[in-house]
């Protein structure tokens, strides 16, 4: 969808009579029916202003073509500006131009493409500029069959007409040269490198024959899309499925194509504990279904999946194939049935509310199942780890059932990849006071957990085991505060223990699980769940100890600044009962999480010396 589109002479009158702030408030209303805030009613008039600017030349046609505000179908992306025309060659053509007001902005270190400016009413950390339009490239050609069809070749840049640049400048640094190398940056005063960049591709007018195309393409994926994800998990052994994932692969595949050919909405149900193989299944289906020709996304709650497995397909390289993964939040206003289908992969962690204030939205499930023609839910309920986590087999079939989409249920048995034991978790479940199982002991079940008395041991040994394959790492409860000052920088320890010294892991690192260096840093529920390791190391924090017979939890160890019990206070203050039942089940699930990310072994440290006597008992053997 196009709030406006016209041709140059249309668009220069339009600002020369101050006139076009006004008629795309109107189109918004009429189109999106919601109204313009004014910030961002005063925004357009700026940034068009200095477009017009831009356009005043001779030589970019009168009936070149000119949309603004181009909301990419299927996602929440609005394209500022676009310019469309024909080459010296008679090809067709788009320009694509993110618009900035941005006066300053510092560059942001060890993070791809991200910069800090203040924005929003804060300073924070966003995509650079550059990034900001490849995508937007990257994701119509990949997804619209008329630039496909007709061949239009789209030229991204991004135009910060308020920002001053320096020599050398901090936004052209080495780290975003093959984002700038794909869209050029211009800043204030560079408006004639701006329009040479325009007339190389603009030569001849289309009275806006071509963002008609833009706008009414049908979308499917790119050839060019299949081929690149159908090579990405060809002979990754990673990704290599198992008998009953197989199977359970082949079921919701055959239930997706019938959604995409009777137009029937369904919703499938997968159950699986820990390392059962949801992700693997997740992913073959994402490359599988792309290479049947649908729109197909891969979405989760928690960024650190997402984040690490669009890193394994699309190895370290700039990739268009990062578009197929998505937040929870990103349905919020999407038609009904615009995506084939939609893989939510731990929908335990779904919330009610989206954004960065939780104020968006209605309900995550509710959109996901509203967005999709096919939506699929991967959940293990024992995952749950924050107060807001409403994701449950009930609350999705309740909203199934409301928007009248079909349901079925599947489950994956849980068995860890590597040694296939079921028995370590039903040992778990026990000894944690989760649920009563018949495991009473870890004696004849083939998975290493050990009890050390020290966290230096447990160190130690991961360091050792990830020189294997980069598969170890540390995890620990949130007991200790991440010091603001330190998120970027190794050598500020948060988690002090005696003589133990190590950091949370860094701001900086949002592939924890993967990254070599990210050994040296001690990953939380955020960074790991989802994700699966060789071996982990697990600090047990004062949030959890033994007494008199029992395992004990408690809220008021917690880390202020973790987020996972906020609202806890509130809740005991009013109904103590609910609060401590809550609690108790966020924290043993929180610790039954960090405990089962490694496929081969797990080695605790427990600030509470009794809770680490009982777990040894446990074991059935002395460490």
């Amino acid at each position: 969808m196009i709030i406006y589109s016209g041709i140059k002479s249309d668009f220069m009158e339009a600002i020369e009579n101050a006139s076009i702030a006004s008629q795309i408030k109107d189109n918004i209303y009429n189109k999106m029916h919601r109204n313009t805030s004014e910030s961002e009613f005063r925004s357009w008039q700026n940034s068009l202003q200095s477009m017009y600017i831009v356009l005043a030349d001779s030589q970019i046609p009168k009936d070149t073509g000119i949309a603004i505000e181009y909301n990419i179908p299927q996602t929440s992306k609005r394209v500022d500006f676009i310019i469309s025309g024909y080459d010296e060659d008679r090809k067709p053509n788009v320009i694509i131009i993110e618009l900035k007001q941005w006066s300053d902005a510092q560059a942001v270190q060890g993070q791809d493409a991200l910069v800090e400016t203040y924005t929003g009413g804060a300073l924070r950390k966003v995509v650079h500029p550059s990034y900001q339009a490849w995508s937007y490239k990257a994701v119509i050609e990949d997804y619209n069959s008329d630039v496909q069809n007709y061949k239009i070749s789209l030229h991204p840049c991004a135009y910060l007409h308020n920002y001053s640049k320096s020599n050398p400048d901090k936004l052209e640094q080495s780290q975003y040269q093959e984002y700038i190398a794909e869209a050029p940056m211009y800043g204030q005063g560079e408006v004639s490198k701006l329009r040479e960049f325009i007339k190389k591709s603009v030569v001849y007018g289309d009275e806006k024959s071509i963002l008609y195309k833009i706008e009414n393409g049908k979308i499917r994926p790119s050839k060019s899309l299949q081929d690149s994800i159908k090579k990405m998990i060809d002979g990754n052994q990673e990704f290599v499925m198992l008998d009953e994932q197989k199977v359970v692969f082949e079921d919701i595949l055959l239930n997706s194509l019938k959604c995409k050919k009777d137009k029937k909405k369904r919703t499938i149900i997968v159950e699986g504990g820990p390392g059962t193989g949801k992700t693997v299944v997740a992913i073959n289906l994402l490359a599988k279904l792309t290479q049947e020709g649908q729109f197909v996304q891969y979405t989760s709650k928690n960024s650190a999946p997402r984040n690490v497995y669009a890193k394994k397909l699309s190895g370290y390289k700039k990739s268009s194939v990062l578009n197929m993964f998505k937040g929870s939040g990103s349905y919020v206003d999407l038609e009904s049935n615009i995506v084939d289908t939609i893989l939510c992969d731990e929908a335990h962690r779904l919330n009610e509310k989206s954004g960065l204030f939780s104020n968006l939205g209605e309900n995550q499930i509710k959109e996901i199942i509203h967005a999709s023609t096919c939506s699929v839910f991967f959940i293990d309920e024992s995952q749950r780890v924050t107060l807001k986590d409403i994701g449950t087999v009930n609350e999705i079939k309740k909203w199934a059932k409301e928007l009248g989409s079909e349901v079925k249920e599947l489950e994956l048995v849980s068995q860890f990849r590597c040694n296939g034991s079921n028995g370590y978790l039903a040992w778990l479940d026990h000894v944690l006071e989760i649920r009563e199982t018949a495991n009473l002991d870890m004696q004849d079940i083939d998975y290493d957990i050990q009890i050390l008395d020290s966290p230096n041991q447990v160190k130690e040994i991961i360091f050792e085991k990830n020189k294997e394959a980069n598969k170890a790492r540390i995890l620990a409860g949130y007991c200790w505060e991440w010091i603001r000052e330190g998120k970027s920088r190794t050598d500020i320890h948060d988690i002090v223990i005696d003589d133990f010294e190590m950091s949370w892991n860094l701001d900086n690192t949002p592939t924890f699980a993967i990254d070599p260096k990210s050994v040296n840093e001690i990953g939380c529920i955020h960074t790991s769940q989802g994700l699966e390791f060789d071996y982990v190391g697990v600090i047990i924090g004062d949030d959890m100890r033994y007494e008199e017979g029992h395992i004990v939890t408690d809220f008021t160890k917690r880390a202020k600044t973790d987020q996972s019990l906020k609202g806890i206070k509130a809740l005991y203050k009013n109904n103590p009962e609910r609060a401590l039942k809550e609690a108790d089940e966020i924290i043993k699930n929180t610790y039954r999480t960090l405990m089962t990310r490694g496929m081969k072994g797990c080695y605790v440290y427990c600030t509470d010396g009794k809770l680490a006597e009982y777990l040894k008992q446990c074991i059935g053997r002395k460490r």
